[in-house]
């Protein structure tokens, strides 16, 4: 069933309860109402617009209370609807700038300072995610010598990481085999999925190495692992002591439960890999994640995206009534100058500097 239309006054009573209730964290009356100003309505009137509230499913009443609680339903309409724009300290932005300034060479890394300085400055948990995507390949190989019986594959996969592998070679090699087999890997494995490297790719590959054929079965098992790992997804999560100080996570026993579930990694990565359409920051409150113990929680993230490919995610997990203009602004803010160094290092390597210099 469609929500009725809501009036500009019944707007602006539900967002006078939501904001009271993210900064207060207790049950809303109309005394706390009427305290914005805003309104020019009397005390009677406020009550009965909430009691309204409350009948349509934008407000809850917990137990006796003679105060009011957003419902789920009331927090979507604020986010969609009613929230107002956060404008950042220039102290915030300063440490999200400092991304800018740090070198890291691995997108896990730079996700991973961000999911920390994401919590830092909400205080709420910070998450960093490699989404599961099932479309990784290689871009380019190199073949490292290290002796007769060693030597190192080193893959750039199209997410931008940089994957390395040991390989104890079944006959000795020399270094020129192992240019070799760089030169025929590249010629005929980058942009192929795992699931497209085929039997009749892995025949051709032996055939251009000639007696050195026994390497292409071998290598290629190793690239399968390889890619089969970078398509598992990954997810770090920093500031889970944060949640401890609000209320929503005082029963232990849930508490657990959540945790678990963070440490399981499966129903957050899922969540992710299954919102890849675009670069859109999502708001999941409650039970909009499907994830049974998340219901009193609310899950915000916002995907990296590089040429249309999702690169990996950033977001915070917190109570459903936490501070959403300044969790929205900060990931906003943190994506932003994640996408300026991608930027920046395509570029470096374009120009032939290494990114590190």
């Amino acid at each position: 069933m469609e929500p009725k239309e809501l009036s500009e006054r019944k707007k602006q009573i539900l967002k006078a309860v939501v904001d009271a209730h993210i900064e207060g964290g207790e049950p809303v009356g109309s005394k706390a109402v009427l305290q914005t100003g805003q309104l020019g309505c009397s005390s009677a009137t406020v009550r009965n617009e909430m009691a309204e509230l409350e009948e349509m499913g934008y407000l809850e009443q917990p137990h006796a209370s003679a105060g009011r609680v957003p419902s789920e339903m009331g927090y979507r309409f604020y986010v969609n609807s009613l929230l107002e724009h956060y404008a950042m300290t220039a102290g915030e932005i300063a440490q999200i700038n400092h991304l800018l300034r740090v070198k890291m060479g691995e997108l896990d890394q730079i996700l991973t300072a961000a999911s920390n300085l994401a919590s830092s400055l909400t205080n709420y948990t910070g998450f960093a995610v490699r989404p599961k995507l099932g479309s990784v390949t290689v871009t380019k190989f190199e073949g490292i010598y290290l002796e007769s019986d060693h030597f190192i594959l080193v893959a750039v996969l199209s997410t931008g990481s940089v994957k390395t592998k040991h390989i104890n070679p079944s006959l000795p090699v020399t270094q020129e085999t192992v240019a070799q087999l760089t030169e025929t890997l590249n010629r005929y494995l980058p942009g192929l999925t795992a699931d497209r490297i085929t039997l009749s790719t892995i025949m051709e590959m032996e055939n251009d190495l000639g007696e050195n054929a026994a390497l292409a079965g071998q290598t290629v098992k190793v690239i399968y692992e390889l890619l089969r790992e970078a398509d598992e997804g990954e997810m770090k999560v920093s500031g889970i002591n944060h949640l401890l100080q609000y209320p929503e996570y005082s029963d232990r026993g849930q508490f657990q439960e959540l945790l678990g579930a963070l440490e399981k990694k499966e129903d957050i990565l899922d969540l992710v890999s299954r919102s890849q359409a675009s670069d859109d920051i999502n708001v999941l409150i409650g039970s909009e994640s499907r994830v049974e113990v998340m219901n009193n929680s609310a899950l915000v993230f916002k995907p990296i995206v590089k040429d249309g490919k999702t690169l990996g995610a950033i977001g915070v997990l917190g109570p459903r009534r936490m501070d959403y203009a300044k969790v929205l602004a900060t990931l906003q803010g943190l994506s932003g100058n994640i996408e300026d160094i991608i930027r920046s290092k395509q570029t470096s390597e374009s120009e032939g500097e290494s990114p590190d210099e």
